[in-house]
């Protein structure tokens, strides 16, 4: 029994560590860290590598798609661009010529304005004088009809001077009465 007190008595003025764990304790626990490090190492980190690769993969697909996208949308774009540039052009164009035709047109109607005009004062001018030429001959026709039946008034009554002066200016009178 002897024994057994002098060890107590030794624990008992050594006191264990709280953080340094016993030898055997040790073994153990480096043991069974070898038994899960070796599991680890088996199964565990191919899959995890795997896996990291897999997602390596994909993220590196994942940035050439997004490249190829964005170099797609850039070409488009540009396309674009130039297509509407061109379609700018073409609108420019197309009005230019449109006010090149109006202005073509406004000219060529102003000329046929100026000529259509031209021509009604001409016409206007030939019916003017067409109707004097009318008037004139309508006024000799009537003065030739008025001396004609003067002269046979006169011729009628053959009398003096006076006479068939007096004749002529009433028969002149009454002529001028009946025609208004």
């Amino acid at each position: 029994m002897f024994p057994l007190i002098l060890l107590a008595a030794e624990d008992a003025q050594k006191a264990p560590n709280p953080i340094v764990p016993s030898g055997t304790e040790m073994i153990y626990g480096i043991g069974a860290f070898l038994v899960v490090l070796f599991f680890m190492w088996k199964f565990a980190y191919p899959a995890v590598r795997k896996t990291m690769n897999d997602r390596t993969e994909r993220i590196r697909t994942n940035i050439d798609n997004a490249e190829r996208v964005r170099t797609e949308a850039e070409s488009i774009l540009e396309e674009y661009q130039r297509q509407l540039n061109d379609a700018r052009s073409e609108a420019n164009r197309i009005i230019e010529e449109a006010r090149q035709t109006a202005d073509s047109l406004r000219r060529d109607l102003m000329t046929r304005a100026e000529a259509e005009v031209a021509e009604l004062r001409q016409r206007s001018q030939d019916d003017m004088r067409a109707s004097q030429e009318r008037a004139l001959a309508e006024l000799r026709a009537a003065v030739a009809d008025i001396a004609i039946q003067a002269a046979e008034v006169v011729v009628e009554r053959n009398l003096d001077r006076q006479t068939n002066l007096q004749l002529i200016e009433n028969f002149i009178t009454q002529v001028g009465a009946t025609r208004q």
